[in-house]
């Protein structure tokens, strides 16, 4: 027997399904048999408390691949006898949604039908405002799935008008039984076959899964299918040969999206941090993903100045000569120079003093009286600068020791620049009080 043969016993159902894929074969068909998910479908979680509330309600759910948005709103549809319909946004139009709404409104007396939009963050301003008055009016009980924060992607009054769901990835215990259920399963999984998965080999499946039941089963399917079956028919599943078909891990991650903001956000956190390796693993994750290089070098470009500043100012340096050699050289070579960066500015030491006093001279400059520039301190090469005074007084500091001499340079002495201990910054900090002796330093 292998993946493709029928028993004459199995009904047409069975007989149909046998060609699809794995995943599309162990969807679950009712909310019991949903495995993740807990913190909202456990006792007395959201989800649950939405449902057995027996009032059924347009509802979003955002999360990544896999982790079963549209299997739970399709169980949804299920548990409450409600009719179905299901679109997906790449595909549908504006036409295909008013015959939806058309039909739901026909046989509103005889129940609720549920719309499933599947990437409804894909669905354009005016595709989403023709949902708008049937969802007010509940013609419709609309369920969005979506990868992406419905804060940015799905408009303000529909979202308003919906309860908001956020799912996690699948934990590894969830992919587990996921798994060990599709071998099990003799109708609709792989329990026909007999296979037997030696210890550890599924292991690998879990990892590249990354929470994604969906990838997990692709992979597990794949797994069995290039396998020889023993003399006894079955199928032994060893730890090589799932090595041999999950040898990539495929890193779920958008361009424009909650991931790629949350990536680089964690990223930059790490640095600033000063944690090296958890800003090599997100760095290591970005560029796996395909991530632009060029992005990652300027966000730390940005951090240079930030977070370090006059701390050590060599790390400005170090950045933009990063951005250089990235320029100059390309990738893959270019990993090990964002990889030297990013070391050096992780544990560069850190002060944001120089953008703090920044920050204070804008609002001193917005919110108090402008200061005039002191005449000593204006411009004299023009014409006849001179004999109006401008320049006069004006104290040359590379005539004096040191080359310093304390003169005013405001006509409102003004305390923005407050270096840290930190670095360099320590001997700033130690220099101002010997300068400017009566200007507090803190």
């Amino acid at each position: 027997m292998d993946l493709f043969d029928n028993d004459s016993s199995q009904n047409s159902r069975n007989a149909e399904s046998a060609h699809q894929p794995l995943a599309a074969r162990m969807r679950p068909r009712s909310l019991d048999e949903i495995t993740g998910q807990e913190a909202l479908l456990g006792p007395d979680k959201p989800l649950r408390r939405f449902l057995e509330s027996g009032r059924l309600m347009s509802a979003l759910f955002w999360g990544p691949p896999g982790c079963g948005k549209t299997t739970i709103a399709r169980a949804i549809a299920s548990a409450t006898g409600s009719s179905f319909s299901a679109v997906n946004a790449v595909t549908s139009n504006v036409a295909e949604l008013r015959k939806i709404i058309e039909e739901a409104s026909r046989r509103r007396s005889q129940g609720q039908t549920v719309l499933f939009v599947d990437e409804i963050h894909r669905f354009s301003k005016s595709q989403q405002d023709v949902l708008m008055p049937e969802v007010e009016e509940g013609v419709i009980i609309l369920l969005g799935a979506t990868t992406q924060n419905p804060s940015f992607s799905v408009n303000g009054p529909l979202l308003s008008r919906s309860m908001l769901f956020e799912m996690k990835p699948l934990d590894e215990a969830a992919i587990r039984t996921i798994l060990m259920r599709a071998l099990a399963d003799e109708d609709r999984g792989l329990g026909r076959l007999s296979v037997c998965a030696e210890e550890g080999a599924l292991e690998p499946i879990i990892q590249l899964a990354a929470g994604d039941a969906r990838r997990a089963l692709n992979a597990l399917e794949a797994a069995v299918m290039t396998s020889r079956p023993g003399a006894d028919g079955g199928y032994r599943l060893t730890l090589q040969n799932v090595l041999e078909c999950c040898r990539h891990k495929a890193v779920y991650y958008d361009r424009d999206g909650d991931v790629h903001y949350d990536t680089i956000s964690a990223f930059i956190k790490s640095v600033r941090g000063s944690d090296p390796d958890a800003s090599l693993y997100w760095l290591a994750k970005m560029l796996h993903a395909g991530e632009d290089p060029r992005f990652i070098m300027r966000r730390l470009l940005i951090l240079a100045s930030e977070d370090i500043g006059t701390a050590d100012a060599k790390a400005l340096i170090l950045a933009a000569s990063g951005l250089q050699t990235l320029e100059f050289v390309g990738m893959p070579e270019s990993q090990i120079t964002l990889a030297h960066v990013t070391v050096y500015l992780a544990m560069a030491p850190k002060s944001n003093a120089a953008y703090r006093g920044l920050l204070k001279a804008l609002e001193n400059v917005k919110s108090d009286s402008l200061q005039e520039v002191p005449e000593h301190l204006r411009d004299s090469h023009a014409s006849g600068s001179k004999q109006a005074g401008r320049g006069e007084g004006y104290l040359y500091p590379h005539d004096f020791p040191g080359h310093f001499i304390a003169q005013s340079y405001m006509p409102r002495p003004q305390k923005f620049y407050a270096p840290s201990d930190q670095g360099d910054e320590k001997i700033f900090s130690e220099r101002l009080r010997q300068r400017w002796p009566t200007l507090p330093i803190k």
